[in-house]
């Protein structure tokens, strides 16, 4: 499952805007590992939304996911990738007070050794995206 580094933590309080990185591969394709990500707290959510949330059994783990549907006891959500696992398949609903708030933009650092004038353009054109709502995540999930 896709851990986030605890800065994101950090300035909260202050601004409702956070900064977050991608440890793991429960979101590809959508979000890869050492992705950073900009995460507005408190922000509404709904089904497709990309959200940060602490782990329901381990509340000290940030952990990203999108939200499927609204159940009973809260949001259950699932990661983009099926085969990772850490999801609310293995832990249930995730009570609301758990989820901090949603995904907005994602950038890729550029890999190590990308030098040439090229290479640059192109991760110039592709670092930096919006992370969009997929509302088909509901029809995923009854696919699962």
């Amino acid at each position: 499952m896709p851990e986030l580094s605890q800065e994101s933590e950090r300035g909260r309080a202050v601004l409702p805007f956070g900064g977050a990185e991608v440890r793991g591969p429960s979101m590809v394709p959508t979000l890869q590992h050492g992705d950073r990500l900009v995460v507005q707290y408190g922000a509404r959510v709904g089904p497709g939304d990309v959200v940060v949330l602490r782990h329901p059994f381990q509340q000290d783990l940030l952990v990203v996911k999108r939200v499927a549907q609204r159940r009973e006891g809260g949001w259950w959500v699932l990661g983009d990738n099926a085969f990772a696992g850490g999801d609310s398949t293995d832990y249930g609903a995730v009570p609301e007070e758990l989820v901090l708030g949603k995904v907005r933009f994602r950038y890729r650092p550029p890999k190590d050794g990308q030098r040439s004038p090229l290479a640059l353009v192109r991760w110039a054109l592709s670092a930096a995206r919006p992370v969009l709502s997929d509302r088909s995540a509901s029809r995923r999930f009854r696919a699962r």
